[in-house]
């Protein structure tokens, strides 16, 4: 019954409403997903892609490959391999180009995806992120996704033309040259901002906590209090204070340690009058954002840090 239901409503939406977004879906694609307990990673890009309006791409191996050199895909996605609701979730944020949350914002991250997706009711009722997504649940989705785009309830990106690009890269270039300037001048060790894709970041190498622990040493809240009125002088108004860990332990204790330390670091910065208008937000990601070889001493060092993201700052104006 739930499958004759989904089937009327697929139709519906699909054939007749939205009939102009998938031109080369026929019915013996959808009744095919629809028979289909777990979608490969190379079915469902194949469909999202006609469906997002990217690529109408009949092979699914070549919907998988364009999807990849898009970087639409998760990082360790395989054609042949089911995708989980977490991942497909990614796919769909990116392909639609979904707005997300602050977290979905900096990590582009799986879970943080299927959280947003849930959030927007794109997925309904409590589900394990890490299930296999089946053809009628990946139609649902889809559905849903292109009803709340037409009824204006998902928020897209506006287009950013190549000059705007490069003019915001060089007004975040010029800052963070400025911070650097700061920091070398107060002699601030270990600490360098940097110009990503993500924006500028001050990242707080080799950060010295005690083994294990997340309790924040002198040594460090001196290099905070330097970099809080940095914060203050650029007129900061949100930032993110990620944790990373060396790759030692298991995930689960470097994910905690790390989003320890990361909220050990925003509840000083959060004490200190020069931070007391910023939103800040702690993350921990573990051991999964690498910056050298974790199998020397030098390269964990450099893993074991914690970066401060300036997601919105008026640049000192």
């Amino acid at each position: 019954m739930y499958k004759k239901f989904v089937w009327f409503v697929v139709n519906l939406f699909f054939l007749l409403s939205l009939s102009t977004k998938l031109p080369a879906q026929t019915a013996d694609e959808i009744e095919t997903l629809l028979n289909t307990n777990a979608v490969t990673y190379s079915q469902a890009v194949r469909f999202v892609l006609e469906a997002a309006d990217l690529a109408a791409i009949a092979d699914p191996g070549e919907a998988f490959q364009y999807a990849k050199e898009q970087n639409l895909l998760p990082k360790k996605a395989a054609p042949d391999a089911a995708v989980t609701l977490e991942n497909i979730s990614l796919i769909l944020m990116k392909s639609f180009k979904v707005k997300g949350g602050i977290h979905y914002t900096i990590s582009k991250n799986p879970h943080y995806a299927y959280r947003e997706l849930v959030y927007k009711e794109i997925i309904q009722g409590r589900a394990d992120p890490g299930m296999k997504v089946s053809g009628d649940q990946l139609l649902f989705m889809i559905g849903r996704l292109l009803s709340s785009q037409d009824k204006g309830n998902i928020a897209a990106k506006p287009k950013v033309s190549k000059k705007q690009k490069a003019a915001e890269v060089s007004r975040r270039e010029d800052i963070a040259a400025a911070i650097n300037a700061a920091l070398e001048e107060q002699k601030v060790e270990d600490t360098k901002a940097l110009v990503t894709e993500e924006g500028i970041i001050i990242n707080l190498s080799n950060i010295q906590f005690p083994a294990d622990s997340a309790t924040l040493p002198e040594s460090e809240k001196r290099k905070l209090r330097e970099v809080a009125a940095i914060l203050k002088a650029i007129s900061a108004k949100k930032i993110i204070v990620a944790g990373h860990s060396a790759l030692a332990g298991s995930e689960e204790g470097r994910r905690k340690l790390s989003h320890d330390r990361a909220v050990a670091v925003a509840n000083y910065l959060g004490s200190l009058e020069n931070c007391k208008d910023i939103a800040i937000t702690p993350i921990g990601y573990g051991a999964e954002r690498p910056l050298a070889d974790n199998t020397t001493v030098t390269g964990m060092a450099a893993n074991r840090r914690v970066e401060i993201i300036i997601v919105d700052e008026e640049g000192g104006k």
